[in-house]
Parts: structure tokens; C-alpha cells; sequence
């Protein structure tokens, strides 16, 4: 599942700079996540580093986007595949 930051959010500024997969960004009010470039952080650390910085604990699943471990890693794969230079 990709992870959802809730109107908790207070702008803080240090999801942004740790997520891998560039998932993370500025939205009209707060920061908001994008469901086809987040994987939870799978295949690069063990738990979402967004959930670890988060000093409000305003990140959580967002279960309109279900996904299974396995398509995670497919996504993350998908992912850096397509930012390796040719």
C-alpha cells in the first residue's frame, strides 16, 4: 500500500528530503505522497523513513491504494530500472 500524510501534516519539511523514491511533494496545502512512485520504502530500508521522521505521526497507509509486498517490489524495481542511464 502507499502511505498517505494526513491533514495532521504541519509542513515541516523532513519527509520530503528522505524518501527514495522522490514520492514525496509539496501539495496545494500540505505535503502529500504519490501512490505510483511510493513502495513503503521496500527494497531500500526496512520501514518507511518518512514514518520515522515524521514529528507529528501525520503518515499512514492509505488503504485506497492496496498493495502487496510483492508488488512493491515490483514497483521498486519498475522504479529504479527506469532511473538507470541507458
Amino acid at each position: 500500500m502507499a502511505l498517505k500524510i494526513t491533514e495532521l501534516c504541519v509542513n515541516c519539511d523532513v519527509c520530503e528530503p528522505v524518501c527514495p523514491n522522490q514520492a514525496i511533494s509539496m501539495g496545494p496545502e500540505i505535503y502529500e505522497i504519490a501512490p505510483a512512485r511510493c513502495t513503503e520504502c521496500v527494497g531500500h530500508y526496512d520501514v518507511p523513513q518518512c514514518i520515522e521522521v515524521c514529528p507529528v505521526e501525520c503518515i499512514f497507509v492509505d488503504s485506497e491504494h492496496a498493495e502487496s509486498r510483492e508488488d512493491l517490489l515490483a514497483k521498486y524495481a519498475r522504479l529504479t530500472q527506469a532511473e538507470k542511464p541507458a
